[in-house]
């Protein structure tokens, strides 16, 4: 009897040894499709936001097998309604979780629209060792074949994948694992909607196994880049599109109303019209930074190219999207607003 209780203790021990080894991830959901609610099963309208993280986990039970789960309700948004008091949160949140030693891996629910912001802003102000992965789905939890407890269970495998570890922020989509900063949008409701037009996916996560096939060298530091906290007050920046025929008149308005940046959504190599460049001299007189961005998906914005930067007094976005330029050119902006040190982060990061 007593060999029999021996063994049941030793059996007991190894078992809570074994359950202590499993990674720990924590979940941070925001809202979005993933979370989505809809009508029918059949129909595409829903309601972003609605299902619970812990019915988001319950979804996928045998995810318990390879980590030590839990999850925390950030937000219960759409990511068309993602706001920099959002990211704010969710940044101070794992900041704290690293300095704590709270898990080994994070995992962000977060819809789609915004997505790849939300991935890029954190890259550039959290520390890269703790791995976090992004991930979201194209069809509500309620609707037929819903991609969400796939995307969520990769996006688990990968921030508990030691290999996941220096990698900085990382979006986890239908099995395809992108670098925050590549990373795109590409499709309005096909499953994969993700995309790095100019690099390509860093590795795939599929069957439960990750495997990486290159590294980003851009803006992975193994020290933040920018700092921020629940206090940090972001410069202003919008942007602005160029097209055929443009008028100059918004970024007279924002001059006017003394915004801190302004990002051009160019056509080609960044260019725009002679009426934009009058207006953008304004600008630039005005102490306001301007950042030249493109709207085409792919290749670099190129410093003094067709247009003279060091006389107008702008920056260049290099293959910075313009809404990735945004946020840059606003977390450059708490640092400096020498046009060559702006220019030197777009080059880093």
């Amino acid at each position: 009897m007593k060999k029999l209780v021996l063994v049941f203790l030793l059996f007991l021990a190894t078992s809570m040894a074994f359950a202590q080894q499993k990674p720990r991830i924590i979940i941070l959901a925001t809202g979005g499709t993933i979370a989505g609610e809809g009508k029918s099963s059949d129909r595409a309208g829903y309601t972003a936001g609605k299902v619970p993280v812990s019915d988001l986990i319950g979804s996928i039970p045998s995810v318990n097998a390879i980590a030590a789960i839990s999850g925390e309700q950030i937000s219960s948004v759409g990511s068309q309604d993602m706001s920099i008091e959002i990211w704010k949160k969710l940044a101070v949140r794992i900041n704290e979780i690293a300095s704590k030693n709270e898990a080994d891996g994070i995992v962000i629910t977060h819809g789609t629209d915004t997505q790849e912001e939300t991935a890029y802003f954190l890259n550039l102000v959290l520390p890269n060792d703790l791995p976090v992965v992004i991930t979201g789905s194209m069809r509500p939890a309620t609707a037929i074949s819903a991609d969400g407890p796939k995307n969520l269970f990769d996006a688990i495998t990968v921030a508990a994948d030691p290999k996941s570890k220096g990698r900085g922020v990382l979006v986890c989509f239908n099995e395809s694992i992108y670098d925050s900063r590549e990373v795109t949008k590409t499709s309005t409701t096909k499953v994969n909607a993700f995309k790095s037009p100019d690099s390509g996916p860093l590795g795939e996560v599929y069957d439960g196994r990750v495997e990486y096939y290159k590294t980003s060298v851009r803006g992975n530091s193994k020290e933040k880049s920018f700092e921020v906290n629940k206090n940090t007050k972001l410069p202003k920046v919008e942007i602005v599109y160029m097209y055929a025929d443009a008028s100059p008149g918004y970024i007279d308005y924002l001059v006017n109303q003394k915004v801190d940046g302004i990002v051009i959504a160019g056509v080609g190599n960044g260019n725009f019209s002679k009426a934009f460049t009058d207006a953008i001299k304004k600008a630039t007189k005005a102490n306001i930074a301007v950042c030249r961005a493109s709207r085409c998906s792919e290749g670099r914005v190129v410093l003094d190219g067709e247009t003279n930067d060091n006389e107008l007094g702008t920056v260049v976005s290099d293959n910075l999207s313009p809404q990735k330029a945004r946020i840059l050119l606003m977390l450059g902006l708490t640092k400096t607003k020498n046009k060559k040190e702006l220019q030197e982060y777009f080059f880093r990061f």
